[in-house]
């Protein structure tokens, strides 16, 4: 296996890099590939920067240049439903992009000419992502995340949850807007910006994914506040334990 990890952000793969062994720098398209090893698994680590176009090209870059064989998309999401809090971990079964709308000519949210509207992860990929996700939450949490931290964003308990993740190219901050996308898509967990676009290109292209993610907000009009702080100070940290803990797996 040769495992491709991708994050949004910097600070969401932040002590990756760090973490693999002969690390080496390669740049194409505007981005940084960095390839090693993480722990026993081969892996190539990238920053694809927001949004769904954004993703989807360094998928493809991933798998057709650097010969990625799984994908692993790790980051921070907004929580889709009251069941699913700041803190917790949410690791997708299938992922739908919720602003694809090509209706009367195909059902809304279907990405036309694939008759699929959600795409399904990798259950073997998905199932080692939760455990190393579980066993996080079980055996680091208190360890790893500041008791102040943990105090500020009300950090308790963290649970793993394994469902529905929607992307979009746009930041939920709406109470109202996160209601209408939970009545549309039945059993949502998270509303974020990428995992759907490299769920479709791992769909075309034959190749197995997984998609991890923080919950650092409740997608409402409080979203944005310290979001950074915590993207650098909780997220970051859950990003890098669970994913050197899949690469031990």
């Amino acid at each position: 296996m040769k495992l491709g990890i991708i994050s949004a952000l910097h600070e969401e793969q932040a002590g990756i890099v760090e973490a693999m062994s002969g690390a080496t720098r390669h740049v194409h398209g505007m981005r940084d590939y960095w390839s090693g090893r993480l722990g026993d698994t081969e892996t190539v680590c990238v920053l694809s920067r927001i949004g769904k176009v954004a993703a989807a090209m360094t998928a493809v870059t991933l798998v057709e240049r650097f010969q990625a064989t799984h994908i692993v998309f790790t980051g921070v999401a907004g929580g889709g439903n009251p069941g699913v809090k700041v803190g917790d971990i949410v690791i997708a079964e299938s992922l739908v992009q919720y602003d694809m709308d090509a209706s009367p000519l195909f059902p809304r949210f279907e990405v036309p000419l694939t008759g699929l509207s959600h795409f399904p992860s990798d259950t073997k990929l998905s199932s080692a992502l939760a455990r190393a996700a579980q066993d996080f939450v079980d055996q680091d949490f208190e360890k790893v995340i500041d008791i102040a931290e943990r105090r500020d964003f009300s950090l308790v308990a963290p649970r793993v949850h394994r469902g529905l993740i929607g992307s979009g190219d746009q930041f939920i901050s709406s109470r109202q807007r996160l209601l209408t996308l939970s009545e549309a898509l039945p059993g949502l967990l998270a509303v974020e910006m990428e995992g759907a676009a490299v769920a479709q290109v791992c769909f075309e292209l034959g190749v197995p994914f997984a998609v991890v993610r923080t919950i650092s907000d409740n997608a409402n009009e409080e979203a944005a506040t310290d979001f950074m702080r915590f993207v650098k100070s909780v997220a970051a940290i859950y990003s890098r334990r669970v994913v050197l803990r899949l690469s031990r797996a």
